[in-house]
This record gives C-alpha cells, sequence and structure tokens, in this order.
C-alpha cells in the first residue's frame, strides 16, 4: 500500500509540473497560398533576399500596389521573388515571407522586374550566378526593368547595362564607376531611363522612380493621383533626371 501510495504521489507531482511546463510553439505544415494574380495585369516582381533594404523595396511596392484602386487602367499584380520560401531578413530586421522561389517554381510572366538594394550588392551578391542568370532572363522579356540604390550593380553585374546610362546611390557613383569602367554612369540626378532600364538613386527617392513608371504606363493623371494618395508632393517636371531619347 505504502509503495502505490508512492507511485500515486510521484503521478501527480509530474502532471502538476507539466501543467506549468514551458513547451515550444508547435510549427504547423501549412498549405503554401500563392499569391492572387489577377489577369490583365501587369505582374510586377520585387527580387528581395537577406540584407534587403527596407526602403527600395516597400516605396516601389507602395506605389505600384495602389495602382489596384485607380478605374480604368490595367493595374498592376505585385508578388515578391527570392532564392527561398523561407523567409527573409531585410536589413532593418524585418522579416517577409517571398511568395515564389525563383530557383524551383514555375514562375508567371514577368512585366516590370524590380531589384531594390541590399546590403551585399557591392561584394558577395555579385558573385550569385543563379541570381545574375535569373535577372537576365527575365530582362530579356520584361517590359521594364528598375533598379533602386545599389541594386543598378546587379543590373551592371548581369550586364544589362552595358549600352545605356544609368545611375545608382550618390555616395556610390565612383565606387559604381570604378567596378564598371565601360558604362554611362549619370550622376546628379534622381533616376535615369534608358531603353527598357530605370535605374535610381533609391533611398526615399525611390518613389519618384516608381511614380515615373507610373507616368509613363498611365499619364500624368494617374500618377498624380496616387502620389496624392501616399501625400508625395509629385511633379515630373521638378524631378532631376535623365532620359535618354531615341
Amino acid at each position: 500500500m505504502k509503495n502505490l501510495a508512492y507511485l500515486a504521489l510521484c503521478l501527480l507531482t509530474i502532471t502538476s509540473c507539466n501543467k506549468h511546463k514551458k513547451t515550444s510553439p508547435t510549427v504547423l505544415n501549412e498549405t503554401r497560398v500563392l499569391p492572387q494574380l489577377q489577369p490583365d495585369r501587369y505582374n510586377v516582381a520585387f527580387l528581395i533576399m537577406d540584407g534587403t533594404y527596407n526602403t527600395e523595396f516597400t516605396a516601389p511596392f507602395d506605389i505600384f500596389q495602389h495602382t489596384q484602386y485607380r478605374k480604368q487602367i490595367k493595374a498592376m499584380n505585385t508578388f515578391t521573388v527570392a532564392n527561398t520560401l523561407k523567409p527573409i531578413t531585410t536589413f532593418e530586421g524585418v522579416r517577409i515571407l517571398p511568395d515564389y522561389d525563383y530557383t524551383v517554381d514555375n514562375l508567371p510572366q514577368i512585366d516590370i522586374l524590380v531589384v531594390p538594394s541590399a546590403e551585399h550588392h557591392l561584394d558577395s551578391d555579385l558573385k550569385d550566378t543563379k541570381m545574375l542568370n535569373f535577372v537576365k532572363e527575365v530582362a530579356h522579356n520584361a517590359l521594364y526593368v528598375t533598379s533602386h540604390c545599389d541594386g543598378a550593380f546587379v543590373l551592371a553585374q548581369a550586364g544589362l547595362l552595358n549600352e545605356v546610362s544609368s545611375t545608382t546611390f550618390p555616395s556610390d557613383i565612383e565606387k559604381y564607376k570604378k567596378m564598371f569602367p565601360h558604362l554611362k554612369v549619370k550622376d546628379s540626378v534622381l533616376f535615369v531611363h534608358d531603353g527598357k532600364y530605370i535605374t535610381s538613386a533609391g533611398g526615399a527617392k525611390s518613389f519618384e522612380a516608381a511614380l515615373y513608371v507610373c507616368e509613363i504606363l498611365y499619364g500624368k493623371e494617374i500618377a498624380e493621383s496616387l502620389a496624392l494618395g501616399l501625400v508625395i508632393d509629385w511633379k515630373l517636371s521638378e524631378v532631376p533626371k535623365f532620359i535618354a531619347t531615341d
């Protein structure tokens, strides 16, 4: 009897302890949810990776995503692509879950590719041949390819800017010229448009380059409406820029 009582006491103690024991959260094997891409829209892909800077990603994303709330235009589907489906961490620490993994997924047709700046766009990212080849492949059929800040280094490394003028983050202009001495580099401008390539100085001025794309596609009235919705004073004529003419 004493043994049975002792055993019962032990079981009661274990049960009580387990009630208060901290356990690791259960990881659910959730079904993957793909973005809903509406037909008859431009497909806009944002190339993200660890170290992507928030503003160069979110500024154009905000502008392009808001086209869905304007009537009688061919709006934009916005989605992200990366070399993984696991969350990527931006330079500022925001975690983003990519929509597509360009290394394995069958991607939708990409009409506009956006290359935001990332922490290692001046060094190790330029050795990522799989990423560079992806950018080149998309650029071949894209309507526009845009970069913000040091995203231009990726386009340059991929050989896409050899025949056009371009720009990058102001304090990296000299390094850009040194690394790619054959390029036609413009400074003292917020963005450059040459052919299908639109390169911008980045930072908060990424909004201007994105609004410029919208003005090309939708006209002045829609671009100004998008700017107003985000409390941006948009006047294309007042923006320092270089637009190549044929």
